[in-house]
């Protein structure tokens, strides 16, 4: 029991996004309070929610793989929750690291449009440091050894370079991005389809 209550359930906000991830005695305390409905989908992919009290019921009817015993009853581990008054998205600041540039740029080279082994990729400022271009998500690029070399302490016009991308500070997208120590819940697939963020870059970035 004491296992069963430290697992992950899948959090999400009124919008049906998720957005976080707590132990299942939080989402059972959630569910108790009112706070929560258990979000429960049959074999045809319909969704369904359920107050504790639905859920209690179902529990004695369709019993599941695992389950809480209280004095009085048994209750299915449940493993994605509505929150019933949190309707905003997570944003978080992308940290400006070199692993998120690399991600950013997909380890392509921002001026030749190749994609390498990101130990055979520098990371350049389009305009110069020495011509005050700022070490920026603006000003910072992937960029291959070869580009890098030739464009040297030039802009890119004056080398004869052109970017694949202008480049921009990524945006987050609303998604749960979560580091599990066992496989993910099959029922939670179907809320976290969205990519990361950096799948969507592409489709942001003109």
């Amino acid at each position: 029991m004491g296992l069963a209550l430290q697992q992950q359930v899948l959090v999400l906000n009124r919008l049906w996004q998720a957005v976080n991830v707590c132990s299942v005695r939080r989402a059972l305390t959630l569910l108790f309070e009112g706070h929560a409905q258990v979000v429960f989908g049959d074999d045809d992919g319909d969704f369904k929610t359920y107050d504790f009290k639905q859920w209690r019921d179902l529990s004695s009817v369709v019993p599941g793989d695992e389950t809480v015993g209280t004095i009085s009853f048994k209750i299915r581990v449940p493993r994605v929750i509505l929150l019933a008054v949190f309707d905003r998205q997570l944003k978080k600041e992308v940290k400006f690291t070199r692993h998120n540039i690399f991600e950013r740029d997909r380890n392509t080279c921002q001026y030749c449009g190749k994609v390498f082994e990101r130990r055979d990729l520098n990371l350049d400022h389009v305009v110069p440091r020495d011509r005050s271009g700022p070490t920026s998500w603006e000003n910072i690029v992937c960029s291959c050894i070869r580009c890098n070399t030739r464009k040297a302490n030039r802009t890119p016009m004056e080398a004869g370079l052109r970017l694949v991308r202008k480049p921009k500070r990524p945006k987050w997208r609303p998604f749960v991005h979560v580091t599990l120590g066992g496989p993910v819940h099959a029922a939670w697939k179907h809320f976290l389809d969205l990519a990361y963020w950096n799948v969507e870059l592409g489709e942001e970035v003109g």
